[in-house]
């Protein structure tokens, strides 16, 4: 009988963790309709674009789900906090990033996040929160900019705080020019 509580405990408290998170998850992704996923997702891209692209319902990462078939080959993506929309090289880098697989760029690329973001690595593409130096940026609305010859990108500085465009993630394969589109605010830095 006491073995048996002691392995009733254990269990419970390895648990109790996943218990949380997947409640603190779930406060942090609300449920929306689909009509409330496509208007997320469009509010990243001008409307121009926004409104013939292809819808992916991302708000659960783990289940991409197409909303919305496109007819103008950009895609927006409904994610809570970082809604993007891509064209077609975006895509690809998109693809590569996610697969951390070689990444062939054919021309300029251009990517629309008019709603901002909520933080990534300056430097780190595959850095999941803030450290002591990742250089963890939450940015203004903004476009992206990725080029074929990645030598363009030498021309930009890596500072995010300027206000002004800046490389992320500078030395890898997924590097890009962030384009900042609100005048109000620059970048921060998180001081974690």
């Amino acid at each position: 009988m006491l073995r048996k509580t002691a392995q009733l405990f254990a269990v419970l408290v390895l648990l109790t963790p996943v218990i949380v998170y997947a409640q603190h998850d779930r406060k942090a992704a609300p449920r929306l309709t689909n009509a409330q996923k496509i208007a997320l997702a469009t509010s990243a891209g001008p409307s121009e674009i926004a409104k013939n692209a292809t819808i992916i319902d991302m708000t659960d990462m783990s289940k991409p789900n197409q909303l919305r078939a496109g007819t103008n080959g950009w895609v927006c993506h409904a994610m809570i906090n970082q809604p993007m929309c891509l064209d077609k090289e975006w895509q690809k880098w998109a693809q590569a990033w996610m697969s951390k697989s070689e990444l062939k760029i054919e021309g300029t690329g251009i990517a629309y996040m008019l709603a901002g973001d909520k933080g990534a690595s300056n430097t780190d593409p595959y850095a999941t929160e803030p450290t002591a130096d990742n250089q963890w940026v939450v940015s203004p609305p903004h476009i992206m900019v990725i080029y074929q010859d990645p030598k363009m990108l030498d021309a930009y500085p890596t500072d995010p705080k300027s206000g002004g465009p800046w490389v992320m993630w500078k030395g890898t394969p997924y590097a890009h020019v962030m384009v900042p589109v609100s005048l109000t605010k620059a970048a921060t830095m998180s001081s974690k």
